[in-house]
């Protein structure tokens, strides 16, 4: 337990750094001014719950990640059908890996009912990860049309919310509602022909997006 300082604890309470970095605020139990005795803490205004994104500490190891991630951007934007299978492929191996991962764990489900359920879930993601595997094309532009659906969903649930919400933020929930909807619809409306560049590009984009978070982020401190 952390204790007061003892100048500071006799005057009634202290504030101070904790052991943990959390600033806190100690007070004598019962009003107990005696020096010594147990303290009563409390977080005040400080929360590590998110942390703040950061950045590696060194400006070079910085710079070659953000190059190695715009150099892999400016590929999968210049080449989206074939960003678009490998990503299949590698959702297919992940799928096939979670698959063995449920199977391995099947003997530690307590109940015929769970062992059941844990073992439907891994053939699914067996089935799930060979047909990928064995179909990358076919499979890819079934993904291009689920990702059309599921982003004209949410498009229309933003629009939703904006238009029962207020405050400063509800034009910005309604512009992403919109772009959100739209870019949806469109890859609907032109499927299956977005197949071919629709996952790849996106993809692209996000690297794109994470090169410039890199080099904007903070770097991280270094000290212990």
């Amino acid at each position: 337990m952390w204790r007061c300082p003892a100048s500071d604890y006799s005057k009634g309470g202290c504030s101070g750094q904790g052991p943990v970095g959390l600033v806190m605020d100690c007070y004598s139990p019962m009003g107990d001014p005696t020096p010594g005795a147990s303290a009563t803490a409390t977080v005040r205004a400080q929360s590590f719950a998110h942390p703040p994104v950061s950045a590696p500490a060194s400006p070079k190891l910085r710079w070659i990640t953000a190059a190695l991630l715009l150099i892999a951007a400016l590929l999968a934007i210049a080449l989206p059908f074939v960003s678009s299978t490998l990503l299949t492929i590698a959702l297919g191996g992940v799928a096939i890996a979670a698959g063995i991962s449920q199977l391995l764990r099947l003997t530690s489900v307590e109940g015929k009912r769970g062992k059941v359920f844990r073992g439907l879930s891994a053939l699914l993601y067996l089935v799930g990860g060979v047909s990928l595997l064995a179909f990358p094309i076919q499979s890819t532009l079934s993904l291009t049309l689920f990702l059309g659906f599921l982003l004209a969903i949410e498009g229309v649930m933003e629009l939703a919310a904006a238009a029962a919400g207020g405050g400063p933020t509800r034009w910005l929930v309604l512009a992403d509602g919109i772009v959100t909807a739209v870019l949806g619809g469109l890859l609907i409306v032109e499927w299956p022909l977005s197949g071919t560049w629709a996952i790849g590009t996106m993809f692209g984009i996000g690297l794109a997006f994470s090169a410039v978070n890199l080099l904007t982020a903070p770097a991280a401190s270094t000290e212990a």
